[in-house]
């Protein structure tokens, strides 16, 4: 396994890119590309959980798939720093795909809560001319090509996780707007699979449904999961995320997430 720390020199920032990448050996394929999944933790744009990072790379590496962390700028940055760290993590990969025995094609961004929050940002932005502009990277050499979002934070309205937005936009009322993801949704979004619980109080399940209807609205694939039981951030919803003490982020109803994710992927 190849598993380094890249360093994402955007802005000055410290973003790195953790990979957990299985190398191919003579006597199975040679010439064996794999999907990587970026996986992109939670905190609220106020830190980066380590039970939705290396755990869930671990399982998704499980699956067949590459998989990397990509550790992202927090506050006091603003946005769109982490959104430009996103693009500069998608680039790399692209770039190195041969290096790494990535399939190009299948570059798939993986967040939960306000890292879903990143991820469907990419994912609904990705061909606005002011990124492409800004990164100075055309836009196919950063363009997802799915996302697969975990109770993730959407909406800036009256379902929002109103810390996510202080942290990204602080008090730009205007920014905090246009970071309601639901309104950003167009035909060129990428296909998403999303999963929330029903119980989610810091996250309402209302997020991951008002997504998920701006997509059929638009056109686009998606594939969506409520389970019903759990609080906000379940990681892998079993023993290996789940807290000393905290037993309710244990939820077999929900520990499934990874392999329907996975034979979702799959399809693309």
């Amino acid at each position: 396994m190849i598993n380094e720390k890249i360093s994402l020199s955007v802005a000055g920032s410290g973003a790195t890119l953790s990979t957990y990448f299985l190398e191919n050996w003579e006597t199975i394929d040679p010439k064996r590309t794999r999907p990587v999944i970026v996986v992109v933790p939670g905190g609220g744009y106020h830190f980066c959980s380590e039970r939705e990072a290396e755990p869930i790379a671990l399982r998704m590496v499980a699956e067949g798939f590459q998989a990397c962390v990509l550790n992202y700028s927090v506050a006091p940055a603003r946005f769109p720093q982490s959104l430009l760290e996103l693009v500069s993590a998608v680039t790399y990969l692209r770039l190195h795909a041969d290096e790494f025995n990535i399939n190009p094609d299948r570059i798939i961004l993986c967040g939960f809560s306000a890292g879903g929050h990143l991820c469907a940002s990419l994912g609904t932005m990705w061909n606005e001319p002011w990124l492409s502009d800004r990164i100075g990277v055309p836009t196919n050499r950063f363009k997802p090509n799915g996302m697969i979002l975990g109770y993730p934070v959407i909406t800036s309205g009256e379902y929002a996780h109103r810390g996510s937005f202080d942290n990204l936009a602080g008090d730009d009322t205007a920014l905090v707007e246009k970071l309601s993801l639901e309104n950003r949704v167009t035909a060129d979004t990428v296909p998403t699979f999303l999963w929330h619980t029903f119980e989610d109080q810091s996250v309402p399940v209302e997020n991951s449904l008002l997504f998920a209807n701006a997509l059929r609205r638009a056109g686009v694939h998606f594939e969506l999961h409520i389970f019903p039981y759990g609080p906000h951030g379940l990681a892998l919803a079993n023993d290996e995320t789940t807290t000393v003490g905290e037993t309710a982020y244990n939820q077999p109803l929900a520990e499934c997430w990874p392999r329907l994710a996975a034979d979702w992927v799959r399809t693309l």
